[in-house]
């Protein structure tokens, strides 16, 4: 979803940097673009940090963040994760959110001005088996963390919103216990699918904040 946001916004014309652990990803998405990458791990305080100060260099200044790193794993129920799994899931998908948030906050604050994007799940407004315990956990975490942040700093000008996403057509759908149909996969969201959604947030007003929105296939149950 992160490299689908990065393409469509880049091809309307939006000055994009992108960020993540492997570098041949990071160049695969960004091939025949203009947008320009450089590694992360947002697990890492000191690399989100070194990330941020790049990116402002490269950019002059920082109007819109994505956060849209994001793990699972098999092992989803209490009974078969490992404390280890735990730690790694809330690292990158609570804690990674949060280091993204804390490094672009005060150059947005000192303008008066920014837009950041969080982007959850459905798992972060309802717990359910599907995602699984670690994941539903870590994308609470991530939804009340902007949720509480998007109060806070809206006298600053700044404006966050939390996208949850149903099941959508990704990479992670390999960590599920049971394999996906190919049909199954044509049948729920894609990525381009909620690039648009985000750019239709980019595109909002300054004074025009939508704090929270699920975006979901029409044939995935909303409880």
């Amino acid at each position: 979803m992160g490299r689908a946001a990065a393409r469509e916004l880049d091809a309307v014309g939006c000055d994009v940097v992108i960020g993540g652990r492997r570098e041949s990803v990071l160049q695969e998405a960004a091939d025949g673009t203009s947008i320009r990458c450089h590694p992360v791990d947002v697990a890492v305080r000191d690399s989100v940090n070194t990330f941020f100060e790049w990116a402002l260099e490269t950019l002059g200044q920082i109007d819109v963040m994505i956060n849209a790193a994001g793990i699972n794993i098999k092992n989803r129920s209490m009974q078969e994760m490992k404390p280890e799994q735990w730690d790694q899931v809330m690292a990158v998908n609570a804690t990674g959110a949060y280091n993204c948030l804390q490094a672009v906050l005060p150059t947005m604050r000192a303008r008066k001005h920014g837009l950041i994007i969080n982007v959850s799940s459905v798992a972060g407004k309802r717990a359910i088996a599907l995602g699984g315990i670690a994941y539903s956990a870590s994308k609470f975490a991530m939804t009340s963390l902007g949720i509480c942040v998007s109060n806070e700093v809206a006298t600053d000008g700044i404006r966050v919103t939390n996208v949850y996403p149903g099941e959508v057509n990704t990479p992670l759908l390999e960590q599920r216990p049971t394999p996906v149909s190919e049909e199954h996969r044509r049948n729920i969201l894609q990525p381009d699918d909620v690039a648009k959604v985000i750019r239709s947030l980019v595109e909002l007003p300054a004074a025009v904040h939508i704090p929270e929105i699920v975006v979901k296939p029409l044939g995935q149950q909303w409880f």
